[in-house]
């Protein structure tokens, strides 16, 4: 729109917001009534809720009294009461739409809303993050305040059983990532009997993150495979080969020009922005020496060009700590997306096992592809999509062309008060991180928090060993570390914290000032043996004369206050 038009007679999430103001004026106007009531009447208001949809009062028609009983619900759970901006936040994730809401504005608090209020249909809905560490954590600390409401909450993470994770979609309101609903929905596709299904449907989704999920990631395929019947052998033949090959890497080929003349002496060239390896006519001549052919490019010397390809991609494009790490004797793919380590994911098409040979590891035999889907497609077959995101603007087309999903602009609560500053160039990467470590021991003797981003786990250990020189103690956040990353997250906002971290700690992340004591306070109980079906006890407001339970509350209180001091 015109920038005169647009302040004249405002923007489209202008206008869309002025449409629903009044129904987040009548989810305010209810605080006083829900405020007044007793945890047992607040309580009551659930079985009262669905009473009125079974009466044939439809969702929109309970909405506001819906949202302020989670309002006041999470005050008293939680301590924490959604905004007005937030309610308006709420009311657009609803409605099946994205809401754009800045840094620190509170998404993970907002979905609560239109998830408890869609939640009391029965149906299901879906939570999706972007990892199992922020599916974990919202599932236990939103959960508090449906769990408060009498809804039931599931948790998909890696590693569950089929009888887990149907108990888990049965719930009201189940967290989980963008991996896990997607591949269930595959190996549904795969049971021979209805019953063996875990999933119970695709009504309503909130993607948190959506942008990432529904954009980046979204001809992402995902893929479930059945071992093959083909030998390895020949990987580890061909990776030996294209050890004795010379490789030139360039930023990007020019397909107008000779590059065999260009680049006399390669015996393949890689592309860097396309990620592509080939054979140059020497590499071909040395190929056929090698492997004793009298043509490469004949019909039955394909397979032999294949395992070369794969070879040389692997020893050209593919970097290990970046692209994979080696883990227990295993190449574990590093999500490009998140910087996380994708457990049970293979490359396709022999690229895993020509890795795995590159690495001196066991080669797996190849696979076949079962089922596959992309995230696009899956997402798709929700009867209601909605999402949440602090960048959704710049792809508002995409989300309008391919979800019919329309982007509205929250504002933030109060004005942006965080200062933006502008971005700083080096000539050498030395002088960066030279500049980089000056930086970190400049605001670290002044006792304040410091979270270092890095693009992959090879920089984020080359930063650590410099800070080790300079004799700062920190903490290193990267896929080989993963395990801890909870522990990590907990204390980054500590007083003279120093955290280094690839794009693991990215999107969704809450970094809290002062250091978490509620976490720590549990990781404390776990390790003092206290029962796993006791932890979530710990901090809960439900009355009760259980004196386990009431141990258990005692021992958080003390454990909270202990860490609390040390922040």
């Amino acid at each position: 729109m015109n920038p005169i038009l647009k302040k004249l007679f405002g923007g489209y999430s202008r206008r869309e917001l002025k449409r629903i103001q009044p129904v987040c004026n009548a989810v305010l106007e209810l605080e006083g009534k829900y405020k007044a009531m007793s945890d047992e009447e607040l309580k009551a208001q659930t079985p009262a809720l669905r009473q009125r949809l079974a009466n044939g009062e439809t969702l929109e028609g309970i909405l506001p009294d819906a949202f302020a009983v989670c309002r006041e619900a999470s005050d008293r759970v939680l301590g924490m009461r959604h905004f007005p901006v937030q309610v308006l936040g709420g009311i657009v994730l609803h409605q099946g739409r994205i809401a754009e809401m800045k840094t620190g504005e509170g998404k993970t608090l907002v979905a609560t809303l239109p998830a408890y209020l869609n939640g009391l249909a029965g149906k299901g809905v879906h939570i999706v993050t972007v990892n199992d560490y922020l599916a974990r954590r919202d599932s236990e600390w939103m959960g508090k305040v449906y769990r408060f409401l009498g809804l039931s909450v599931g948790l998909i993470v890696h590693d569950l059983d089929s009888g887990a994770r149907k108990k888990a979609y049965a719930a009201d309101v189940t967290y989980g990532t963008n991996n896990e609903f997607g591949f269930d929905y595959l190996r549904d596709n795969m049971v021979i009997y209805k019953e063996d299904k875990v999933q119970r449907g695709h009504p309503y989704a909130i993607v948190d993150e959506v942008d990432s999920i529904l954009i980046d990631e979204a001809r992402t395929p995902l893929i479930i495979s059945g071992p093959g019947d083909k030998s390895t052998e020949m990987y580890t033949v061909a990776d030996r080969f294209a050890k004795t090959l010379k490789c030139v890497k360039v930023a990007e080929l020019n397909d107008k020009e000779d590059n065999d003349q260009l680049y006399n002496g390669a015996d393949y060239i890689v592309d860097e922005k396309a990620k592509t390896a080939t054979l140059t006519q020497s590499g071909v001549k040395k190929t056929e020496a090698f492997f004793k052919l009298k043509n490469l490019t004949d019909a039955e010397n394909l397979p032999i060009q294949h395992y070369v390809n794969q070879a040389i991609k692997a020893r050209g494009v593919m970097r290990k700590d970046i692209d994979y790490v080696v883990k227990d004797g295993q190449v574990i793919i590093v999500d490009e997306f998140t910087g996380r380590l994708m457990y049970g994911r293979r490359y396709n098409e022999g690229l895993h096992q020509a890795i795995e040979a590159k690495e001196g590891v066991k080669v797996a035999r190849e696979s076949k592809t079962l089922a596959t889907i992309t995230f696009q497609n899956y997402f798709r077959m929700y009867d209601k999509l909605s999402g949440m995101t602090g960048t959704a603007m710049t792809e508002e087309a995409e989300f309008r062309e391919i979800y019919k999903l329309d982007v509205v602009e929250i504002p933030t609560n109060k004005p942006m008060i965080r200062k933006d500053l502008p971005d700083v160039v080096y000539k050498t990467e030395k002088a960066k991180f030279n500049a980089v470590i000056d930086d970190i021991i400049a605001h670290h003797k002044t006792g304040q928090p410091v979270l270092v981003g890095t693009i992959s786990i090879e920089k984020s250990e080359e930063l650590s060993a410099l800070l080790h020189r300079r004799g700062i103690r920190h903490a290193v956040l990267n896929a080989k570390f993963h395990e801890k990353e909870a522990q990590i997250i907990a204390q980054a906002g500590r007083r003279g914290a120093v955290t280094i971290a690839t794009n693991m700690a990215g999107r969704g992340t809450d970094i809290v000032l002062g250091g978490n004591p509620e976490y720590m306070a549990k990781a404390e109980m776990r390790k003092q043996g206290v029962q796993e079906e006791l932890i979530p006890e710990a901090d809960a407001f439900s009355e009760t004369n259980n004196a386990q339970i009431l141990k258990t509350r005692r021992l958080f209180r003390s454990l909270e206050e202990k860490y609390r001091g040390q922040t």
